[in-house]
């Protein structure tokens, strides 16, 4: 019967590939979402167990009559006395400064980059990067230094250490410019300076507006259970704990979304194949009359046309669908090199790509072979 079936797509190549490549698209189109989601998922993961999942992050939070609480200016020494604390760190927004690139800037075109004191210990727990230059040292951060962010940098234009850059009043220097922070992604449009320069050249006044903390893995809830009193004894609602770490997750929550109706998308190309593969089936049947009415002649019987015409439509859809499984990984593994992932594609996808293939190939070359399988010997050989 497979044989059979066989020779029956063999004598039309061109109507079988673009029948095939119907299925093919609806399948390479599944797959290829669901790889593409599955990588994507693979490298937020990755990222996380590079970056970590044990950072904290404590700010002021918004009172009920919209002003924001201030934090202590103890913040960071007393967050180190949390016995599970591994490094703590701070930030101090300065409203009052704004960086231009030079005095000609006016200054409403502040391109929203903000300007914050910090001590020399932010890096290794942002998990931040140099990407040129230096950062702050016990020597330069008494004096007007500035690291810029990666946005910052950018939208200021500079990127060579040693380039003067106007903040309030005084003259700083670039020290250095980082990479993306993905855990701190405030830090990116913000230019860096030491705390002891900030009360100096921009009479910082010494309260910190973000507090960041490494905790030790299996102790991060009980860290944050207790975080919000130790910063600000006595009014724990006046400061916000977040953990950066959920919100890389939650991005890629979201995308799930997209994911179902991308899948959509790729199921109703599937649905279109199957019609596809219905109409060729329905072509063949009133085409081959003959070759049906000769075969009855000869003792086939109505469940042997059946089977024929079936095994043909399921044979054409199992081409479309393993061509879609190739097409879709190869589309899945294109675009992972092409944005520095890992490839994942599940079996599952696979499978459940040449399953469904399968399942529209019975439906649709079902009509085909029951109206084949009906057809009288006489009235198939009167066509001859």
């Amino acid at each position: 019967m497979v044989r059979l079936g066989g020779t029956g797509l063999r004598t039309r190549p061109l109507r079988v590939f673009l029948s095939a490549l119907g299925i093919a698209i609806g399948v390479a189109a599944m797959i290829a979402v669901v790889g593409i989601s599955a990588s994507g998922q693979a490298e937020v993961d990755r990222r996380l167990d590079k970056l970590g999942t044990n950072l904290l992050r404590a700010a002021p939070a918004e009172r009920q009559d919209g002003t924001h609480a201030q934090l202590p200016e103890k913040a960071v020494a007393m967050v180190q006395r949390i016995s599970p604390v591994i490094s703590a760190e701070q930030t101090g927004l300065i409203d009052d400064a704004k960086v231009y690139r030079n005095e000609h800037i006016p200054s409403g075109r502040t391109g929203s980059i903000d300007v914050a004191a910090t001590g020399r210990g932010l890096l290794p727990v942002i998990g931040a990067r140099l990407k040129s230059g230096a950062w702050l040292t016990p020597a330069t951060e008494k004096f007007p230094g500035v690291v810029l962010g990666a946005t910052a940098a950018e939208r200021l234009g500079v990127h060579t250490p040693g380039t003067r850059l106007k903040i309030g009043q005084s003259w700083f220097s670039l020290a250095g410019v980082l990479y993306p922070v993905p855990l701190a992604p405030e830090i990116d449009s913000t230019a860096l300076v030491g705390w002891l320069a900030a009360h100096t050249y921009l009479r910082f006044d010494g309260h910190p507006t973000t507090v960041y903390l490494r905790a030790e893995d299996r102790q991060v809830t009980a860290v944050r259970d207790v975080l919000a009193a130790t910063v600000s004894p006595g009014h724990a609602g006046d400061v916000a704990i977040s953990r950066p770490s959920d919100a890389l997750a939650a991005r890629e929550a979201t995308q799930s979304t997209l994911t179902g109706l991308l899948l959509g998308l790729g199921g109703v190309a599937l649905l279109v194949g199957g019609v596809g593969v219905g109409n060729t089936m329905v072509i063949s049947v009133l085409e081959r009359r003959g070759e049906i009415g000769l075969r009855r002649a000869l003792g086939a019987t109505s469940g042997h046309i059946r089977g024929q015409f079936l095994t043909e439509a399921l044979l054409l859809s199992v081409l479309g669908g393993l061509g879609g499984t190739v097409l879709g990984t190869g589309i899945t593994a294109g675009f992972a090199a092409f944005r520095h992932w890992p490839t994942q594609v599940p079996l599952w996808a696979a499978g459940a790509g040449v399953t469904a293939t399968l399942l529209i190939g019975a439906l649709a070359g079902l009509f085909p072979a029951i109206r084949a399988g009906r057809m009288a010997p006489a009235q198939a050989l009167s066509s001859l």
